[in-house]
Formats: structure tokens, sequence, C-alpha cells
């Protein structure tokens, strides 16, 4: 037998490809007789639009085209959806306000989308487009989420600017557990806007083939499958039969390449208008103005106590951005995927949670790496560490005293979830024993000698994983079922197709599933082909986000391979004259034990596609399919702890140690988690001190627009990470396997801020925090201290 891979580190599959220049992205794409779109984008954050001179783009060198949002209505393309409804406290979905590719009378954000040039070239349909002339009538900008629900109106759907007031939990219980609590620990709190930046911007080329009435889409897409129904049932009309969605290798996306964007469903539109393949690929400038951004909420959480510390009830007041339109799950981030995760790791008995999602003239927000529980880690984590500091308690002991123990699982949380399974104090005890907190202190004293400022945080975190079962996020309001779907075709020569609705893009997605398939079926991994992202091709599936491809997709790989083996033993008995019941399987051999009768999978195979001597009334080849709908949510869950110095004297922060240990379950490749995790963490760290997007909040300029005003991180503002795993595997799915791909930007930000808070010696600095923000509070810190001396 060949030896086992699950479990084993391996390099990836496809990275001699990628790393040779060898990858498939939609830029490298070329079709016959290709045109190049150029969008004209709204300077102003609000404005209506008055008028829209062509003539002279028209009359440009190499123009093939000037449209506008009028041009589209005129065909009945329809707005771009929002795919979640939530219901809102009074029992009313939320606001639902159109979203056109081509806004036709109003623009509401800077880079909103107002007309499109189509050239022989790039650079005739950019020179074309400086030559529209567009009257607009500018109005106030609503920019800041404080005074959003007072603004100017930007939506005639949406008094207030308001899109859902939604609660979670009951009022009246959440109001008598704070009546006769001990203490109550309360925070304000900002998390921050991101631009998620991926390292290759999105891109679309469209093509009309009129011969056969049908469309091709070739997109930077998370999940093409996903793009198609959109396009076709809500935006189109074009039959899903007319119209094939190809996403090829995509250089990352971290949740914002999930969406139906306005570019790729205008060319799509354009495609046929001029009767030419019709490309556009963004510049960063257009990543920052029009991707999805992430994050942005205004919180105040309380949380009260008894007098032993035991968590009592936890109420979180939020204020969350839309930003200008509904993105496609926007409107699910800041509810289901948020307030449903604020038990963390605790048993909290009561929780009362209440969103109010408005929209700004801002780019719209939605889900970015980790989608709602990063912003739920991130206030429970904060508040427990200003409780243990009020109450003169250790942070530590203060979580311990209120984890969730194993024997209480499965544990049914305040906020319609339950957890299957976990060990939260095995995690913390490793990353304690990792970083050696005991010898914190002495680290700390030895940063003083030097006039430093050591603090030391630690982040314990829970997410829901696999954005799953149907019937569950069909009763929050999701607009499609989330299973998966896999195709495992076993070849007449040994060799097997894996064909998967789940998408990879930077995720390894063709050596895990090779490790899994190679061992079920004993073949190398080298005999095993992925084949994903074309919607002509693979099954419909649900695509990647969430950290479901492993557990929902691999666990529909599984199943389509336990089918395969299945039907395999049919055939196996008829070959080795035994019943079907005496003949095991194990990792590519069917055997009869007791004998010395065998036969190998690959040799079954030969047999089903040239069925001579082959079992009556069994249909020939190896070919099988599976669709997996999970029975629950998977529950990733961990302890990091990150130690740092701070210089006062000038706001420089070093994070000088890091440890994560993660519970993912059954791990199926630890050096290719590991570089998620790593990843993850490097986003995390860049929210908490360095990234921010930010607008001028009287005109509603981008100010962040590029990345000499967006501060990403770099190399050397990371420590050497050191990661460790504990494991309870998942009890619902075949593989164990919970999710890794957003742990480290969950975990990160309040790992990072409790241990800068500790340096400090102060209750709360907020992100990011900057080397200005920690000067200022370590100097009002030290004015405080010697006020008390």
């Amino acid at each position: 037998m060949t030896e086992l891979l699950v479990g084993k580190s391996m390099k990836r599959k496809e990275d001699q490809r990628l790393l040779t220049g060898r990858g498939r992205y939609v830029d490298d794409i070329r079709r016959p007789g290709e045109s190049h779109a150029y969008f004209v984008r709204s300077p102003h954050a609000h404005a209506e639009i008055r008028s829209v001179k062509k003539d002279a783009a028209l009359a440009s060198p190499g123009v093939l085209g000037v449209f506008t949002g009028k041009d589209i209505q005129r065909d009945n393309w329809g707005s771009i959806p929002c795919g979640w409804v939530v219901t809102d406290r009074y029992g009313k979905p939320h606001k639902a306000v159109p979203h056109y590719a081509l806004t036709p009378d109003k623009a509401r954000y800077v880079g909103d989308h107002v007309a499109v040039v189509v050239a022989e070239t790039y650079a005739q349909a950019r020179d074309a487009a400086e030559l529209i002339e567009i009257d607009y009538h500018e109005l106030p900008p609503v920019i800041d989420l404080a005074t959003a629900m007072s603004g100017a109106q930007i939506h005639d759907l949406a008094p207030q600017n308001l899109c859902y007031d939604w609660e979670l939990g009951e009022q009246a219980e959440i109001d008598a557990v704070f009546a006769r609590a001990h203490h109550v620990a309360s925070l304000d709190l900002v998390n921050n806007r991101l631009a998620p930046s991926p390292m290759e911007p999105r891109a679309a080329l469209a093509e009309y083939d009129p011969a056969q009435e049908s469309y091709t889409l070739w997109s930077t897409s998370q999940n093409p499958h996903m793009l198609r129904w959109m396009l076709s049932e809500n935006v189109s009309g074009i039959p899903e039969t007319k119209l094939r969605v190809i996403s090829p290798d995509v250089g990352g996306g971290f949740g914002m390449k999930i969406y139906c964007y306005p570019e790729e469903t205008t060319c799509l539109w354009l495609s046929k208008q001029v009767g030419r393949p019709v490309r556009w690929t963004g510049d960063r400038s257009e990543s920052f103005l029009a991707d999805a951004h992430g994050r942005d909420h205004r919180t105040r959480v309380e949380l009260a106590l008894d007098d032993k510390g035991i968590f009592l009830g936890l109420k979180v007041d939020t204020v969350a951005n839309m930003g200008a339109y509904l993105s496609n799950y926007a409107t699910s981030i800041p509810t289901y995927f948020y307030a449903t995760l604020l038990a963390g790791c605790y048993k909290t008995p009561v929780i009362h949670c209440d969103v109010k999602a408005v929209f700004t003239n801002t780019s719209p927000v939605d889900a970015y790496r980790g989608a709602g529980r990063p912003e739920a880690a991130y206030l429970i984590e904060r508040i427990i560490d200003v409780a243990a500091m009020e109450m003169g308690v250790d942070p530590i002991e203060l979580r311990r005293r209120n984890f969730i123990k194993p024997a209480d699982f499965p544990y049914q949380t305040p906020v319609h979830l339950i957890y299957d399974i976990g060990d939260y104090d095995a995690s913390l005890d490793e990353a304690l024993r990792m970083i050696d907190y005991a010898g914190f202190p002495a680290r700390k004293a030895e940063s003083k000698s030097r006039g430093k400022l050591r603090g030391i945080g630690v982040a314990c975190y829970i997410e829901a994983c696999g954005v799953a079962p149907s019937q569950l996020i069909g009763k929050m309001g999701a607009g499609a079922g989330l299973w998966e779907s896999a195709q495992v075709r076993f070849n007449v020569t040994g060799t097997a197709f894996v064909l998967t609705g789940t998408h990879g893009h930077g995720q390894g997605h063709e050596t895990t599933f090779g490790q899994i398939v190679a061992d079920m079926f004993g073949i190398p991994i080298e005999h095993v082909e992925l084949v994903h992202g074309d919607t002509s091709q693979v099954p419909m599936g649900m695509g990647t986000y969430g950290s479901r491809s492993l557990a929902v997709g691999g666990s529909a790989i599984v199943r389509a391979a336990e089918k395969v083996i299945a039907k395999g033993h049919k055939i196996a008995a008829h070959m080795l004259e035994a019943a079907e019941n005496d003949v095991e399987y194990a990792r590519g051999w069917y055997s009869v034990p007791g004998t010395n009768r065998k036969v190998k999978l690959t040799d079954v195979a030969k047999k089903a596609y040239i069925p001579v001597d082959y079992p009556v009334g069994l249909e020939p080849g190896l070919d099988e399919t599976a669709f997996y709908d999970p029975a629950n949510f998977t529950y990733p869950a961990g302890a990091h702890i990150a130690e740092v110095e701070i210089d006062p004297e000038t706001g420089t922060l070093k994070i000088v140690d890091w440890v994560a240990v993660d519970d993912f379950g059954k791990v199926i490749n630890p050096m290719i988690v590991e570089g998620q995790i790593h990843g993850g963490l490097a986003q995390g760290i860049g929210q908490a001190i360095l990234e921010n997007v930010v607008y001028d909040s009287e005109t509603g300029q981008l100010l962040s627009g590029s990345f000499m005003d967006y501060a990403m991180p770099r190399a050397d503002d990371f420590p050497n990470f050191k990661v460790g795993y504990t494991e309870t595997p998942c009890t619902h799915n075949p593989l164990g396997a919970k999710g890794a791909g957003e742990a480290g930007a969950i975990a990160s930000p309040p790992a990072l801020i409790n241990a800068i808070s500790n340096a400090l010696g102060i209750r709360h600095i907020d992100m990011p925090a900057t080397p200005q923000r920690i000067w200022r509070a370590a100097r009002a810190a030290g004015a405080a201290d010697a006020q008390k001396e």
C-alpha cells in the first residue's frame, strides 16, 4: 500500500505552476476581437446625475460605445440582489434598496459606477472617458456612523438611512440580569473598516455567442455557480443553460470575491451590445474605491458578573455600516454571523444584542476574512480583560471560571447555536506553556530596566464554520442552501478526477483534496486531478468562504468516493467469486478475509469500463456524485497569546512573541494549515495596529486610497509565530475537520489589543493602535500615574 497522506505535511501540488508563472488568471485569458471597458466613477459621495453628454467620447478614436445606467435599464436588467433577508425586531424584512450595475439617477459614494466606455484598447477607453461631461448636483454626504440616521436620506426606500433594527434575545431578561449584577463592565469599541487587498485585483471577461445565444463570463469569483445563479435569476434573465461562468486561478479573495459586482455584470451586458468580447481588469485605485470593504462597527458592550466573577449576562449594542448599497450577504454579517457567536467559549446564560445597520455614502461593506466572528471575538475578549482589571482578577483565571467544559458538550448557547465538542482549557494550557506565561513578570521587569513597557494579552475564540446546515440558515433568511457537491470519476487507467463545487484560490485544495482521495483509493496523489471553477464542467456548488471547503466540500468528496468504493464492492465480489458481504475493502484493495483472494481497485475500475463477465444488472462505469449538507456548523476554537514591548517615548511597538494554539479538529495537511494561520494572523495584526479605511467626514472622499495611505503590514512587523494544536474532532462530518482559514484573523486583534492595553496599564485603546495613538495613551497613562503619586 502507498504511504498514508492524511495528516502529513506535503508541499502544495499547485505551487509549481503558480510560482513559475504558469498560473492562468482572468487577465491571462485572451479572446479574438476582445475590447476593453473603462468605468466612469463618481467623484462625489452623494450627488444627483442630471445629465450625461457622450458625443465627444463617442467620436474619440477606437470607441465602440458609451453607456449609462439608463441604457442597461432599457434592456430590463435588474438590481444586483442581497441574498440574505434579515427580519427586524418588528417582523419586517430589511430595506432592500436597488443596486444597479450602472446607477441611473444618483451617485451614492465616491467610485460609484456612472458610465462605461468600450474601446479597442484600454488606453482609448480611458482617454474617451475623460471626454464625458456629467452634470452633478451635489448633496450632503453621510459618512459618520454616529450621525448616519440623522443625515441626508440616501435611498427613498430607507428612511433615516436605516436598513434594519435587529434584535437577538429578550430585553426584559437582560435587564433583570443586570439589575442583580455585582459588577458591570462596559466598553465602547470601534471595529475599524478594512480594505481586503488581495494580490490579484478583480477582473472580468465576457463573451456573447450569437449563434448559440449564450454567454461566457470569466470572473475572479470565489463561487462561480452562485454568481451564475444571481446573474441569471435576479439581474439579466439569461437562462442558466445559456450562461457559463468560469473562475480560473484566482489570486486571493478573503471573502470580497464572493459577490456579484457591477463591473462583471456590465461586461456581460456589453458583450452583446458591442458584439465583441469585453474585458475589464481593475487597478489598485479602483480596488480601494469599489471593492467590498470589511468590518466597520461601532459597539457598546456590557458584561454583568456576580461577586465570584461568574458571567451573568452580556449586552451588545452595535451600529453596523452597510455602505451605499447592500452587497450580496451584507445583511447577515452583523447579525447571524456576529450575534450568534457572542457566547464565545463561555457559559454566559443571558445575551442580548441589538444591531442597527445603516446606509452611508461609502463603498459597500460585506464579509471579509472571518465575517462577523472577528467582531464578536474582539468585543468578548476585550470586555473580559476590562472586567478582570476592574475586579482585580487575573484575566486567565476569569476566563477559566467561565469556560464551557468538555462535560458540557453538546452545549446549547443562548444565541441559537449548539456547540458539538471542544476543550478550551486544553488550548489555553498549551498556549500558556508555549509562551512561558509564568516567566512573564521577569521579562516585564527586564524591559522596564531599559525604559520599555512590556505587556501580554490572551484571546480565546470560537467560530462557526461551514456556513450550514441549509435548514438552519434557511430559517435565518439565507436565499440558498449551503450544501456542497462533488463528483469522483475513477478512470479506466487507475487515475481519478475530482470535480468540486468549492473553489481554490490559495487554500491548497489540489493538495488536501488529493491527499484524501489518494488515501481512500490507495493511489499516488499524482494520479488525482482536481477540477473546479467552471459551471459547465462541475456539479452545482456553493463555492468557497466561511472556512467551508474541507468540512463541507471535503465531506462531499468523501461521500462521492465512498459511493465509488461501494459500487466497486459489487464488481470485486463478482471478480473474486464471493458474496458481497464477505468482501472487505482497505485503501485500494478488495479482499476476502481468511483467503489469499484479493483485487486492486484499479483492476476493478478497468472491469467497470470493460464490462465483460460483469455483474448482471449493474451499469458500467465508476463515476459517482454526492451532495453533502452538514448537520451543524463546525466550531474551531483556540487560544492566542501576544507579548509586546513598547517604547513610551515614541509609541513604537514591537511584537516580541506570539503563540497560536488552535483546535481545528482533524488536520489534513499541517503545513498548509500553518500557512493559513500565518496569513490570518498577518491580516488580524494589520487590523489591530495599521490598517484603516478613512473617508473625509465632510466630503466623503476616500483618504486612504492607495498603499501610500493605507498601511499594510510587512514581514518586519511580525515575530516568528509559534503554532500548536489541540484536537477534538468534529462529531458530525466524515473527516472530523472543522476549518482553519479564518482563525488567525479572529483571535489576533483582541490578543494584540489586550497586550498593548496591558503594557500601558489602561482599560482600552482603539484599533488601529498606531504609534501615535500608543504614544498619546502612554503619555496620558503616565500623567495619571503621576497624579496618583
